[in-house]
């Protein structure tokens, strides 16, 4: 039986978040809009996050329960798959969304018919006037960080304007544009994933907007902690094969001295115990994070066939010239300093 067609999919992913499922859940079915369904996909949970939901939401919501762990995009995949939404919505299982949200987002697309990807307010749980992020800012070798973060929220981004592309905390893509481009490169795992996707979506000329009417609450790094080992690897591999998959070769032959810059500031901020750096060198070691940073790039190296091949595969997606991109490092550029010295 084919389910009736909806505006919106939101996909939630899951993995042993029984604690964070019932606050995200009830904010989500409180919608004011009602044209939408709501997918859960649990990633092999062992917490009884699976019999919890069937329990309390039933029928409520469709439940995908996947009998391993496939990671941030390998979930998403597997619900965007089932997904029958004009739009699909990825939503983290580690925030509350404001009873308009899909209706904002609605209200956005009815408004601007040709953007196909839509980013979210989104606003720390914790600290209601404290940014998490507004989009995203791109480096010149491949991190990237959330636009606006941990600044006080005084409106400064209260209009909807152009950004780079959605934090896949809460990332709205046209499923037509999807189908098209395709959907996460699983073999990230987490971390990089959502920069990857809104790479390739600006490159096959998808533009993005901030519609900072529809808010989001986040806790910030919930389910894989914010100082952890498994972090600092993921982030490090990934935006080494963002950057080979898709950045023009001028600015990957450069990368190598931006990356020297950026290390030199999270070695001082290291020091100083500044930063994410810093919490981590204070939580675990600063060999450690040393070690995990060599990994994850003599990881990335080791994929470096695959990965190249990939590069070649996609060049038929691109429908942005090169000099477009360097733009885009331009009005959305991420410092060194920012990197290195905010949380």
């Amino acid at each position: 039986m084919i389910s009736p067609s909806v505006f919106f999919s939101v996909i939630i992913l899951n993995w042993n978040g029984r604690d964070l499922l019932e606050e995200c859940l009830d904010s989500v079915l409180a919608q004011t809009l009602r044209d939408f369904e709501t997918i859960l996909v649990d990633n092999g949970s062992t917490d009884g996050s699976v019999e919890y939901l069937r329990a309390r939401y039933g029928d409520r919501i469709r439940l995908f329960p996947l009998d391993r762990n496939f990671g941030y995009g390998g979930g998403n995949n597997r619900g965007m798959e089932a997904a029958n939404g004009t739009w699909v919505v990825f939503l983290n299982n580690d925030t509350q969304v404001d009873p308009r949200w899909l209706e904002e987002l609605s209200s956005a697309a009815s408004r601007h018919p040709d953007t196909a990807v839509f980013s979210s307010k989104v606003l720390n749980y914790f600290r209601r006037d404290e940014i998490d992020n507004v989009g995203h800012l791109l480096y010149p070798d491949g991190i990237n960080r959330g636009r606006g973060r941990l600044e006080k929220d005084r409106g400064q981004y209260d209009r909807e304007e152009e950004v780079l592309f959605p934090s896949g905390c809460a990332a709205a893509y046209r499923k037509d544009l999807l189908d098209a481009i395709g959907g996460f490169d699983e073999s990230f795992f987490a971390y990089g994933d959502d920069t990857e996707l809104g790479l390739r979506a600006r490159l096959y000329g998808a533009r993005c907007l901030l519609v900072p009417r529809a808010v989001v609450h986040h806790k910030y790094s919930a389910t894989t902690g914010a100082y952890s080992e498994f972090k600092v690897y993921q982030v490090e591999r990934n935006r080494v094969w963002v950057m080979l998959k898709y950045f023009p070769l001028r600015w990957i032959l450069v990368s190598p001295f931006y990356t020297i810059v950026r290390m030199s500031y999270h070695m001082t901020a290291a020091l100083r115990g500044r930063g994410a750096s810093g919490r981590f060198t204070e939580q675990v070691s600063a060999w450690r994070l040393f070690r995990t940073v060599f990994r994850a790039y003599r990881d990335a190296l080791a994929r470096l066939p695959p990965v190249l091949a990939e590069r070649r595969r996609n060049r038929h997606l691109r429908k942005i010239p090169s000099g477009e991109f360097t733009e885009w490092l331009r009005r959305f550029r991420l410092t060194a300093k920012e990197v290195a010295w905010k949380d």
